[in-house]
């Protein structure tokens, strides 16, 4: 007998996301579940309740019709203990629960002899249970909300501009965090034109700060920040000083500040004080995305937009909310993935297998009894080095190329003596108009050597290859055409339009492959720690 998954309405204030979205109830149908959803439950969202009897879904009256007969509840935000008391004995719960901040809600869920998967305790450094990180996805859109709000806010344009009336500077961004919902931030800032700057405790976010068009700016301090998870961990006091320092600096000179730092289990830290606000150029904004948790900011208030010393500090906790479409098309997907590691057999029954270690990280109540918190997911084991290790590390043969590394210098001699005395020969006895073609054939071959054998592997990719052998042959046809002749009466000369012509040709050909192996270097250095 196939399971009955509830969506009830969300009651929280403000939240206007619904569990699951039409596009994905029909996929659970699929999979052997019926699916019952509260009137109006994705009304706010902008799905009519047709949306979902036309997906296949049962659309029932009230909240209570569906706690009750729901095998599965799929809930955005932690049930109230009064939502908890509709669940029936026995049933299974997914959604956001946040564990080590509700203990009242983990024993009523006990008592209720419930099986709860928060999907806030995904093991998040499991590669594949990113299909399935709702906190993910909605940080993405937090982040992006974030600088919608701080533009809504902020009385100038982001990007700068040359106008008839005066030249406008373009805004300074200064995020303090770049987890997901920084580098989100970063990337919408950058995009609108700004001058951004960010910063974390992670040192290996750099370059994708860097990727996204901000400037990663270093505390001047010697700590590894990478906590457990993909999360940062809490810093040294003298860590915690070089940053007070390093973030008094940078929020004096932006003109909006976007804070996400936030640490599982523990109240959001303090960064931005209230001497650093005061310093702040009036008409400055700070966005405040940890607000929920406490703040990042000291003058933060929760839910709230207010101003202090000249400054605007927005608190919302709604920022998903406030795209609750797409923030439920992609929370929506993120429970579809789940279900469908719940439900392998497509039977529309549900296996919590604990072997699986996504699984068992988000189990953290099992028919009653409290799992949580889960012991570390099995990561594979860096590789350790056999004692056949210990011998020296030969580079590869060849480039991708060839089968063998270039010539040694004494071969290499050998060749060019051996070349040059045919080379000789060919001169003596064969006619000038042959010698012509031939001198281009060997110059052809040499540089064709060349390039192929001493250039940097990385940077001979098959796009590089093709594009430098026709530069090759045009560098070399021009130089043929512009060279004087090997001898008089060796054919007539170009004109002037050729020899210009040819001239334009070998400037242009240099410039592609060397400008090319620049670019090329360039990228490869971002990529470089």
């Amino acid at each position: 007998m196939s399971l009955l998954i509830g969506i009830p309405k969300e009651t929280f204030a403000g939240e206007k996301r619904v569990a699951s979205v039409p596009e994905v109830v029909v996929k659970l149908v699929k999979l052997g579940f019926a699916v019952a959803v509260e009137s109006s439950a994705g009304e706010a969202a902008n799905f009519a309740d047709e949306d979902y009897r036309a997906a296949g879904a049962e659309v029932l009256p009230g909240a209570a019709d569906v706690w009750a007969r729901a095998d599965i509840i799929f809930k955005v935000r932690p049930p109230t203990l009064d939502e908890v008391g509709m669940l029936r004995e026995g049933a299974t719960l997914i959604g956001f629960v946040w564990p080590a901040q509700h203990p009242e809600l983990m024993e009523a869920l006990q008592a209720r002899k419930a099986t709860v998967l928060a999907i806030d305790c995904l093991p998040r450094q499991l590669s594949r249970a990113q299909k399935m990180d709702a906190l993910s996805s909605m940080a993405g859109i937090s982040g992006y909300r974030a600088v919608v709000e701080a533009a809504n806010a902020f009385g100038r344009f982001f990007n700068g501009q040359i106008t008839a009336a005066g030249k406008i500077p373009p805004a300074r961004v200064f995020i303090a965090g770049a987890g997901v919902a920084g580098l989100a931030a970063i990337g919408t800032a950058a995009n609108l034109g700004a001058v951004v700057r960010a910063n974390d405790t992670r040192a290996e976010v750099a370059d994708q700060v860097v990727s996204l068009g901000g400037e990663f700016v270093k505390v001047d301090y010697d700590e590894e920040g990478s906590g457990g998870g993909g999360y940062a961990k809490v810093m040294s006091e003298g860590f915690q000083a070089a940053q007070r320092a390093m973030y008094a600096r940078e929020a004096k000179d932006a003109d909006i500040v976007i804070t996400t730092a936030l640490i599982p289990g523990k109240p959001a830290p303090k960064l931005i004080t209230a001497e650093m606000v005061q310093s702040m150029k009036p008409g400055s904004v700070i966005v405040d995305l940890a607000a929920e948790q406490g703040g990042n900011c000291e003058l933060t208030v929760p839910g709230e937009a207010v101003v202090r010393h000249g400054v605007t500090i927005i608190g919302y906790t709604d920022l998903v909310s406030r795209l609750a479409r797409q923030s439920s098309t992609l929370y929506s997907n993120n429970l579809l993935r789940l279900t469908e590691e719940l439900c392998k057999a497509k039977d529309g029954n549900i296996v919590v297998n604990f072997e699986d270690d996504a699984i068992r990280g988000l189990t953290v109540v099992k028919e009653g009894e409290l799992t949580w918190p889960a012991p570390p997911p099995k990561l594979p084991a860096a590789s350790t080095k056999s004692k056949a290790s210990n011998a020296p590390i030969t580079a590869p043969k060849g480039h991708g190329h060839g089968a063998s590394e270039p010539m040694s210098v004494k071969s290499l001699a050998i060749v060019f003596g051996v070349g040059a005395l045919l080379f000789l020969l060919v001169g003596l006895y064969a006619p000038a108009s042959f010698l012509t073609h031939f001198t281009v054939f060997v110059l052809a071959c040499f540089v064709g050597y060349m390039v192929v054998w001493n250039v940097t592997p990385s940077l001979h990719t098959p796009l590089m290859s093709v594009t430098n052998a026709i530069s090759s042959i045009i560098a070399i046809g021009a130089l043929v055409q512009i060279a004087p002749p090997l001898a008089d009466g060796a054919g007539d000369r170009p004109g002037g339009l050729i020899g210009v012509l040819a001239f334009v040709a070998i400037t242009l050909t240099a410039v592609n492959m060397f400008g090319g192996f620049a670019v090329t270097r360039r990228m490869l250095a971002m990529f470089r720690k």
